[in-house]
């Protein structure tokens, strides 16, 4: 077992924050095993570190079946697929992470599955070549995408469930910190919770990384517990501040304000001028920056907001 693995919750009810998400799996959950009908396929989507590998992971364990898990960009050739959905066992769940990379012809074979539990595979080669149609078990795919706006329409629109997950708020996160702190064997303070919890930008995993880089300070300065002092020290440490920003953050903004006059500037600019890629801003980066109110997008590029000047101190 993975040591991130042993952080995973097994259930839904030990599942920390994202509500009214939990709320509706619950009733599909309660549904699908009420019909003996396997789960109708899921998507997942959200930033990055939100959980949404765990609640596929929970969804089986909820449901008692196996899960398979791989990712758009590993199904390379429609035969990959193919051997994957043809030794399913009946009900499993297939999650597949980064769905919105899977090729175009592996998406092709993926509906007559998704919709009628069949899969076309080619038997032999040349002109006498054919088509040959197979069953397979009834099955759930479980789709995860940061991106939810790549994804085709055809394959967007086979989803039965579509889930969006939020980034976290400090109090929830500090329950996260806390569950985590109880299963590696630190004690931390609720004080030092909530304060490393503020600082993980709205992110379970955000969360868990940070704890435990306090748990090594507390471990070298021989420290038994966790308290908000030096917890917050630690993080200072780590160049995290109390809002969450770490050095590329406050990069970003210091080049908007400084370099660009706050904006506004093309994110292809900012990622030249960053030696960063645009991908990286765009997934890691920019989302917090725009729901803390750091920075807005407009239709000429990214603009630095009075929130930046101040917490810059470049008023």
């Amino acid at each position: 077992m993975k040591a991130d693995d042993s952080l995973r919750p097994a259930r839904l009810a030990d599942f920390i924050g994202q509500d009214d998400l939990r709320a509706n799996l619950e009733v599909f959950l309660h549904a699908a095993r009420e019909r003996s009908r396997p789960l109708d396929h899921t998507l997942f989507y959200g930033n990055p570190g939100l959980g949404k590998t765990t609640l596929a992971r929970i969804l089986a364990s909820e449901l008692g079946v196996n899960i398979v898990s791989t990712s758009g960009p590993v199904l390379e050739r429609p035969r990959d697929l193919a051997a994957i959905l043809s030794n399913l066992g009946r009900h499993d769940i297939l999650f597949v992470d980064e769905v919105h990379r899977m090729p175009v012809a592996v998406e092709e074979v993926l509906y007559p599955a998704l919709e009628d539990f069949t899969i076309d595979i080619i038997v032999g080669e040349g002109p006498g070549a054919r088509s040959v149609r197979i069953g397979i078990e009834p099955f759930t795919l479980v789709g995860a995408t940061t991106r939810i706006g790549l994804l085709s329409s055809p394959l967007r629109d086979r989803f039965g469930v579509i889930q969006r997950l939020e980034f976290y708020q400090p109090d929830d996160l500090a329950r996260v910190v806390e569950r985590t702190a109880s299963i590696i064997g630190l004690e931390v303070t609720r004080e030092a919770a909530l304060a490393i919890g503020a600082r993980a930008r709205g992110t379970p995993r955000i969360a868990n990384r940070l704890l435990r880089r306090v748990r090594d300070f507390a471990h070298v300065d021989g420290r038994e517990s966790v308290d908000a002092d030096s917890a917050s020290a630690a993080l200072d440490r780590l160049d995290v501040d109390p809002l969450g920003l770490d050095q590329m953050d406050r990069a970003i903004l210091k080049m908007l304000i400084e370099q660009f006059q706050g904006g506004p500037v093309g994110i292809k600019t900012l990622a030249v001028g960053l030696s960063e890629e645009v991908r990286t801003l765009e997934e890691i980066y920019e989302p917090f920056l725009i729901q803390s109110g750091f920075i807005k997008r407009t239709p000429r590029g990214r603009v630095a907001t009075a929130k930046a000047y101040q917490h810059m101190n470049m008023i």
